[in-house]
């Protein structure tokens, strides 16, 4: 997933952090089966999740878009 990611770079400016899921047992437990999973967070809102498994494209250039407003 990360690197269909890189792949958006050329679409819009965004940070990427990568997160040990399995180094944190909260994060097990919300995340566990849901690995590799991708998350949003604008500024001014709460993270979301975005997609898991693959990247979901439209979801992230939809996210994309919106950020940059």
């Amino acid at each position: 997933m990360l690197a269909a990611l890189e792949s958006l770079r050329a679409e819009g400016d965004f940070s990427v952090e990568v997160i040990d899921v399995d180094a944190d047992e909260a994060l097990v437990e919300r995340y566990d089966e849901l690995v590799p999973v991708l998350m949003g967070q604008r500024a001014d809102q709460p993270p979301q999740q975005l997609c898991h498994y693959f990247l979901d494209l439209p979801v992230v250039r939809d996210f994309l878009t919106r950020i940059e407003k």
